[in-house]
């Protein structure tokens, strides 16, 4: 997190930008800093920068000719960049920052660049716990629809944007002012739009006596004769107005949008985005508008057609199960787009996947936050997004699932999300993937996962939508003496298997871990539907594989980890059975430590006989953790033994030496419970 110490103390002046021409922006990828970006390279200044990953929006701003390097580094940055940081960036951790001061060189946040870049226009600014982006995108659309061509930054691409910046070249400009880390103090507004104010930002703010004097001190920055625009139903945007200076405040409410279209004939007009805290939003957007000079009926059916934000309610499929991705991290967001989606499709069960952000956020509101998600139907919760915070000891979304009165999984691993929820998902939901953090990869990733799990395991000729036949891993190999009949075993299972139409991935697994360690075509919707283990011997048939796949939770065919692990131990077996009351050949267990080849041994409790005693005709030498036939010996002559057993040891640490029963031996194979 930004610290105050830092903000005063670690970034240059502003006025210092003008001598630049060259900016290079450290987390160019985030929405905040590649609208940054697009607007510095409009004005013709050459811009780079780095991301910790690769996403759609690095990839984005490549396409347009910015150059963005994947990894953190310093490497090229020269004296002749300004370089700008998000406010994530750690200072002391940045290899980026660590170069900037050995060149000497300041470095600035983004939001001084923005406020740099919006020096010359008239700025509406938009601010508050909830909405900002909503309502900066609505007086966006308002003012475009009315023709005042403005410059626009959002906090988030907006779809009918094309991004988050619009380049307009009118007087104004609506830019979406974030309150975290006060980075709203670096830009100058004429005019205000106060959306709401509740306790949020604690790991900066600390209270809410701070946040507010913040608030307090951005809105007594407005130049000139400027405006505050508030919302007057609610009491922390109201207790700022009361503490504002001299300017103009003009507070609006829930029915101010629609007492405004009944005064001006326009019934049919009603919003595209569901919701009450829409119809606010839009309240302000048309109250600010009014301070502009903008044709009013044209800006108000911009409003009205504003689709909306990437992330704020958006929807990415409607049929058959309706998908949705939203940004709501805090319990007064929750409940209102819950409400918003339940007022958009009623009768239709909800089911709501939330990724607590922040433990700083979380801790205080646990209760708020299972009280808001309880206005789903069904709740599912994975781990907190730390970002850049260290975990809280006893804060957990575990916490929050403990107190929601509704059907509720934990899911702690967010990348099981999408198969997990595809399983619980039934034709006619509605699912919102929420939150601030990476949850955002949900959405998409359970699209993809309810076309993969569409069919059941069956050839293609056998599929009832006609669709993909079931896809097979057959896996083989290990680094067992048993690899060649492992392979052997494989091809005939592969070939069998595509003979009857199936989709086979033909897969070495001890090649894959060892060589490469990459397990990529095991996870995510092209993964195999089921892992069929043509594997033998020890790493591998002994429940290791098996224990890879249960991790990978993609089901496999035969035992599980534990009986696997019990039946390659012979002996183990042995006193298994023995111990149910079946009769098995006495044995024991010899290793290179064992003075004697005849010790007596925890498992037998019993003096071994001379070979050739008893009721067999001599013993059975073998590896005990190998397959049935490697290292294999059969002893009738006492003189014999000591070179059986060494055998044996060749293959493992333990050979078991058994009597030798002379009888008809009966196989018998199970196929599933038969």
């Amino acid at each position: 997190m930004r610290k105050a110490a830092e903000i005063r103390e670690a970034f240059g002046d502003r006025s210092l930008l003008g001598g630049y021409k060259s900016f290079f922006l450290v987390g160019i990828g985030g929405a905040g800093m590649s609208a940054l970006a697009r607007m510095l390279n409009h004005r013709s200044y050459l811009v780079e920068g780095t991301d910790s990953t690769q996403s759609p929006e690095t990839d984005r701003l490549k396409s347009e000719g910015i150059s963005v390097r994947i990894g953190h580094s310093g490497e090229h940055i020269t004296g002749r960049h300004a370089v700008v940081l998000t406010d994530a960036i750690d200072l002391s951790a940045s290899p980026e920052v660590k170069r900037a001061r050995e060149l000497d060189m300041p470095i600035f946040r983004r939001s001084q660049v923005l406020g740099w870049l919006l020096k010359d226009h008239k700025v509406i600014a938009v601010t508050g716990t909830h909405g900002k982006t909503t309502t900066t995108g609505m007086i966006g659309a308002g003012l475009i629809a009315a023709g005042m061509d403005p410059l626009i930054v959002v906090g988030a691409s907006v779809p009918e944007f094309g991004g988050p910046v619009v380049e307009g070249k009118g007087e104004w400009a609506v830019v979406e002012a974030c309150e975290a880390y006060d980075s709203f103090h670096d830009i100058s507004p004429d005019l205000v739009v106060l959306t709401n104010l509740e306790l949020d930002h604690v790991d900066f703010h600390g209270n809410w006596e701070n946040l507010r004097d913040s608030v307090v001190r951005f809105v007594d920055s407005i130049r000139g004769h400027g405006t505050l625009v508030f919302c007057a139903s609610d009491r922390g945007a109201s207790e700022v107005a009361n503490r504002k200076k001299c300017l103009l405040v003009d507070g609006y409410e829930l029915d101010h949008f629609e007492s405004e279209i009944r005064e001006r004939h326009l019934e049919q007009l009603s919003l595209r985005l569901p919701g009450d805290h829409n119809r606010l939003n839009a309240a302000g957007a048309m109250a600010a508008i009014t301070h502009t000079g903008a044709p009013f009926e044209k800006a108000l059916r911009g409003i009205a057609n504003f689709a909306g934000a990437e992330r704020r309610l958006q929807v990415l499929q409607e049929e058959p199960v309706t998908v949705i991705d939203d940004y709501a991290h805090h319990p007064t967001e929750i409940e209102a787009s819950l409400k918003a989606l339940t007022e958009r499709y009623p009768y239709r069960r909800l089911m709501v996947v939330y990724q607590p952000h922040l433990y700083s956020r979380t801790e205080p509101l646990i209760l708020e936050f299972a009280e808001a998600l309880s206005h789903a139907d069904i709740v599912v919760l994975t781990d907190i997004y730390p970002a850049r915070e260290d975990p809280i000891p006893g804060v957990s979304s575990a916490r929050i699932a403990e107190l929601i009165d509704k059907p509720v999984h934990y899911i702690p691993n967010r990348h099981l999300l999408p198969r997990k929820v595809a399983k619980i998902a039934k034709p006619g939901d509605v699912i919102v993937g929420m939150g601030a953090g990476n949850i955002a990869e949900l959405a998409p990733a359970l699209i993809k996962e309810l076309e993969h799990s569409s069919t059941g395991f069956q050839p293609a000729s056998e599929s009832k939508l006609g669709g993909r036949s079931t896809q097979v891993a057959v896996v083989y190999g290990g680094d067992s003496a048993e690899r060649e009949v492992s392979i052997l075993s494989g091809r005939c299972v592969r070939d069998a298997l595509q003979r009857k139409g199936y989709q086979v991935d033909f897969v070495d697994v001890s090649e894959i871990l060892i060589k490469s360690g990459d397990l990529s075509r095991f996870t995510g919707p092209k993964r195999p539907d089921i892992a069929f283990l043509a594997v033998h011997g020890t790493n591998a048939e002994d429940g290791a594989i098996q224990g890879l796949f249960e991790l990978l939770h993609i089901p496999y065919t035969g035992s599980g980890i534990q009986a696997s692990a019990i039946a390659m131990d012979k002996q183990l077996t042995k006193a298994i059975l023995k111990q149910n009351g079946i009769r098995v050949p006495e044995g024991w267990l010899v290793d290179r430590a064992t003075p004697s080849p005849f010790p007596r041994t925890q498992n037998s409790g019993v003096e071994q006989p001379e070979a050739g005693d008893g009721e067999g005709v001599g013993y059975v030498v073998k590896p005990n953790a190998q397959g049935s036939t490697v290292g294999l010996s059969f002893v009738e002559h006492a003189e014999d033994l000591k070179a059986a057993i060494e055998k044996a040891l060749q293959y493992d640490d333990a050979a078991l030496v058994e009597e030798w029963v002379v009888g008809m031996e009966i196989s018998v194979p199970v196929l599933g419970d038969r």
